[in-house]
């Protein structure tokens, strides 16, 4: 189950970190400022200095190495659960939550901030930008708790 659980955090790392280089320096978002893709759907830079919802939102250089911190001991403890997991879908998905919390402490020790581009809406109503890290765990977090459930309406 370990592998599994790393392949799936790598390749949600590398996809993260691809999709920020290729925003950043193919796209050259962070000049553009918007592309609409879609009617329900832009590509909008934002430097996020906080967390989730732009919590914590700080600017200073200790901020980023504050979070990036936390970041890491919750990679840690999910490393640990990982070593644990007893099935695939706890195992894909812990990896996921993993693999995004590194790609977006990559970003904080890189950047100072994280890197999100991704505008869903309707209309006028906007949810929080956000990157494929940000997206891996909100997924795995979202797989943790449905599996959580089927077993133990199984039990």
């Amino acid at each position: 189950m370990r592998s599994l659980g790393i392949l799936s955090g790598l390749i949600v790392l590398a996809a993260d970190q691809a999709s920020k280089w290729w925003i950043l320096h193919r796209v050259d978002l962070p000049g553009i400022r918007q592309i609409v893709l879609l009617p329900v759907l832009n590509l909008t830079m934002v430097w996020n200095r906080g967390v989730t919802f732009g919590l914590l939102t700080g600017t200073g250089h200790w901020n980023a190495l504050i979070l990036s911190a936390l970041g890491l001991i919750v990679v840690i403890a999910l490393g640990i659960w990982l070593h644990h997991a007893e099935t695939r879908w706890t195992a894909i998905a812990l990896g996921a939550i993993g693999g995004g919390a590194i790609g977006n402490i990559v970003d904080r020790l890189r950047f100072g901030a994280v890197v999100d581009f991704i505008d869903a809406h309707i209309g006028a109503w906007h949810w929080y930008v956000f990157n494929v890290a940000d997206a891996a765990i909100v997924c795995g977090v979202a797989a943790l708790i449905l599996n959580s459930f089927l077993r133990r309406r199984r039990a």
